[in-house]
């Protein structure tokens, strides 16, 4: 028996999100006294994964699966699931596993747990921790099916080192007739994506135009950090809708979430609130979001952050 994991790759590197994957894995496979396998798709830079305790790396490489197609990926991992004989599969909480995840869990006849915070409480009965109520809260979700797929919440788990040598299997993938038709849009290059994102710096109306965004890429590009934006600003068309955050954009749950001119809105909290640390940086001391932040800095943006930026500079240079 095994434990699988599909491990995400971006240009040719394992993701971050997918190393903590494997940790995760690595202890589950422990637990039940499983082999840990990692399925990559298109990715020969696979090294990482023996720093987090993977047995075994199964590459497939396939032109046609460069674009993501839900379907498509849902079958290829279920085919590895049963070549491995794995009962337990486990994919990250990024944007295509959450089309993937339950079409797999469907294909596999398998119990499906989305936003798994930490390991199983209990292994007999399978229980795990949710996040529910967009992270106001928690359930513990009991999976009786023998087959089971589960969906990591991001940064919940951590990174584990446990070294290991696994053995490299490539197979081959043919793409069906059947999967669903998607087509390509253009990624931008050399930006770090809010996904994959420790710190994200996001701003909202309180910088007052487009023209003043130039100082939240300046602060993201110090700290290697991704920018986001209120729903508001995104309507307005100052930011692109790929870096509206929030309830109804992307979800952030990183390790800092810096919120610039942001009032905080009910759903604009609720998209972040996974984030880890909060600081925010606002004019008005009654703005809701003060009540979520662990740090807060009442005070006009475009004073504090020109000295912020000067702040990181420093650090970086005495460090």
């Amino acid at each position: 028996m095994s434990v699988l994991i599909y491990a995400e790759s971006s240009e040719n590197e394992i993701k971050k999100m997918a190393l903590e994957l494997c940790s995760f894995g690595r202890a589950i496979a422990d637990a039940q006294g499983d082999k840990l396998v990692a399925l990559v798709v298109n990715c020969d830079q696979t090294d990482a994964l023996s720093t987090y305790g993977a047995d075994e790396v199964i590459s497939v490489s396939n032109a046609e699966l460069e674009t993501f197609k839900a379907k498509t990926y849902a079958n290829l991992i279920a085919g590895v699931a049963e070549k491995t004989a794995a009962n337990t599969v486990l994919v990250s909480a990024s944007n295509d596993s959450l089309y993937l995840a339950p079409l797999l869990a469907a294909k596999m006849e398998a119990a499906f747990a989305s936003n798994v915070v930490e390991l199983p409480s209990s292994y007999s009965p399978f229980t795990v921790k949710r996040k529910a109520f967009s992270s106001k809260a928690f359930t513990h979700t009991v999976m009786h099916s023998d087959k089971k797929v589960l969906s990591l919440a991001k940064n919940s788990y951590g990174l584990h080192e446990k070294q290991s040598s696994p053995s490299q299997e490539s197979i081959e993938m043919s793409v069906s007739a059947d999967s669903i038709s998607v087509n390509a849009v253009e990624r931008a290059s050399g930006k770090i994506s809010i996904a994959d994102a420790e710190i994200v710096v996001s701003a909202g109306r309180g910088l007052k135009g487009p023209e003043n965004w130039g100082m939240v890429e300046e602060l993201a590009d110090k700290l290697g950090a991704a920018t986001a934006c209120s729903k508001p600003v995104s309507d307005l068309g100052w930011r692109p809708h790929s870096e509206h955050v929030g309830q109804t954009g992307k979800p952030v749950a990183s390790n800092l979430y810096i919120a610039i001119g942001i009032s905080g809105a009910i759903q604009h909290l609720a998209g972040i609130n996974a984030s880890k640390v909060k600081v925010v940086i606002n004019t008005d001391p009654e703005a809701p979001f003060f009540k979520a932040a662990d740090y807060g800095i009442v005070g006009d943006a475009f004073e504090v952050v020109p000295e912020l930026i000067k702040k990181v500079e420093a650090f970086k240079s005495a460090n």
